[in-house]
């Protein structure tokens, strides 16, 4: 016999399957903090890839000004040592070559975290 869902039980169960479905977003919101200076963070698959979030970000955040970088920071999130997960990639990757799969990889889009601090200046 099945049982029928409650409203209330229907729209968690739809909300725990659409966020199962969200996405990480690349770029965080700016923070502003003290001395006119704002903080934002950038999420990517790459050094390179998180600090252009963080980058865009900040242009985001001074519109029509420059943003003045005053310290930036860049941590690994990886599941596995930044080292190991090079090599992994790697592997990976030859064997996707050589049988023809494509690419198989375990990076994610959170693995690299760049933390922009900054102001705008005219």
């Amino acid at each position: 016999m099945i049982k029928q869902l409650t409203p209330l039980a229907a729209l968690a169960l739809t909300g725990l399957i659409l966020s199962g479905c969200a996405s990480t977003p690349n770029a965080t919101t700016a923070i502003q903090r003290e001395n006119n200076q704002f903080e934002v963070t950038g999420l990517g698959k790459s050094k390179t890839i998180a600090m252009n979030n963080a980058a865009s970000a900040a242009n985001k955040t001074c519109r029509s000004s420059t943003p003045i970088v005053v310290n930036e920071e860049i941590k690994y999130n990886g599941v596995v040592s930044e080292q190991t997960g090079r090599l992994i990639e790697q592997a990976a990757s030859v064997i996707g070559v050589l049988s023809g799969s494509g690419s198989n990889s375990i990076s994610r889009d959170d693995d690299y975290e760049a933390k922009l601090t900054f102001y705008c200046k005219r």
